[in-house]
């Protein structure tokens, strides 16, 4: 039968205290080496890939670094025919009277501030009036020229990363999440839709283009010359000095 006394944890080993007055050597223990807190990086949770930047930042899905930049939307909608109560005000009465009656002169300035060159506005505006045109003199309406000026209100998207017809049908009412998470067929939908829009709207795509470009980029024609400002010197009086 085992003695209790041996077993209690309260009670003291004898061994144990004839070992304990034996002389020991002295450990000497090593602290790990620190790093700098920018290179430190906390491990990730299990089940997730992450890779890591230089800083220490992962890369992943949320994050700061991986998450993609949001689209900026249009300053106006298609159909804001006379623009906003702004310090543009004035512009946009303009961009609506030359997307009314002359749509050529609109499309013309609106390339020649996209591309920002000289002969752009004679470029894009000669062929858009000959399409014009043909389509009055053909079809008796302005069927052509949109085939031909779509193209800038892509360019338009992609220079300024404004959303589109997709993402905005998306953000309302949700039933387009299929195409924008695949960035191919979120391009293929909305080229689509800047060339429907053009067919179905031409007018009002030119304004509203028209209006995006003059708030965003000034004319290439405009250059500001700085000016020099002379200040007179001051009142000058010659007094003599006390001794």
């Amino acid at each position: 039968m085992a003695n209790p006394e041996e077993s209690s944890p309260l009670l003291s080993n004898p061994q144990a205290a004839e070992d304990e007055k034996k002389p020991t050597k002295p450990t000497t223990t090593t602290p790990p080496p620190t790093y700098p807190a920018t290179a430190t990086k906390q491990s990730p949770p299990k089940g997730a890939a992450y890779n890591w930047t230089a800083d220490g930042l992962p890369i992943g899905h949320g994050s700061v670094v991986g998450e993609p930049m949001r689209r900026a939307q249009w300053n106006s909608s298609l159909f804001a025919c006379l623009g906003r109560n702004d310090e543009f005000c004035s512009s946009d009465l303009e961009v609506c009277f030359l997307g009314t009656v002359a749509p050529c002169v609109l499309y013309g300035g609106n390339a020649e501030r996209l591309g920002s060159g000289t002969g752009t506005f004679a470029n894009h505006c000669l062929p858009y009036s000959s399409l014009y045109m043909i389509g009055q003199a053909f079809f008796g309406s302005n069927c052509l020229a949109p085939w031909f000026s779509y193209p800038s209100r892509t360019a338009i998207r992609r220079k300024f990363n404004l959303e589109g017809t997709c993402e905005a049908l998306d953000r309302s009412c949700g039933c387009c999440g299929s195409f924008i998470e695949d960035d191919v067929q979120r391009e293929q939908c909305e080229s689509a839709c800047d060339f429907a829009t053009h067919i179905f709207c031409h007018n009002c795509a030119l304004c509203q283009e028209g209006r995006e470009l003059r708030r965003r980029l000034p004319h290439p024609g405009f250059k500001a010359q700085p000016i020099l400002v002379m200040v007179p010197p001051r009142d000058q009086t010659m007094g003599r000095g006390e001794a």
